[in-house]
């Protein structure tokens, strides 16, 4: 029997940027780190949103971030130090299930 894990453990981190290098660099600071175990960049982005009373429309990047939740306050950190933006996106969504498998080498490929 599997032993049930706890439902906080594991998070995905969503973070935005604005370039190529941006999420590369924030990608590779928070590996090397073992801050994340794995970061996945999506290029392609158009994010249409309200900043300072104004309506953008531009286009960026994804970063989702596969870390544990122990983390976040790190992890966050860490991207505001980097990131360009004023007020960057950074949101946790918990992972509630996975593959056992996967989900170990996530804890043993970040920080304990």
């Amino acid at each position: 029997m599997a032993r049930k894990r706890n439902q906080d453990e594991f998070v995905l981190i969503l973070v935005t940027a604005s370039s190529q290098d941006e999420g590369l660099n924030i990608a590779r600071a928070l590996v090397n780190s073992r801050l994340a175990a794995c970061v996945n960049i999506i290029s392609g982005l158009r994010s249409i949103y309200r900043w300072k009373a104004k309506i953008w429309d531009e286009g960026e990047l994804l970063l989702l971030i596969k870390t544990r939740m122990a983390l976040f306050e790190q992890v966050e950190g860490k991207v505001k130090e980097i990131h360009s933006y004023e007020i960057p996106e950074i949101i946790a969504i918990p992972i509630i299930r996975g593959f056992e498998t996967y989900l170990n080498w996530l804890k043993e490929s970040t920080l304990s």
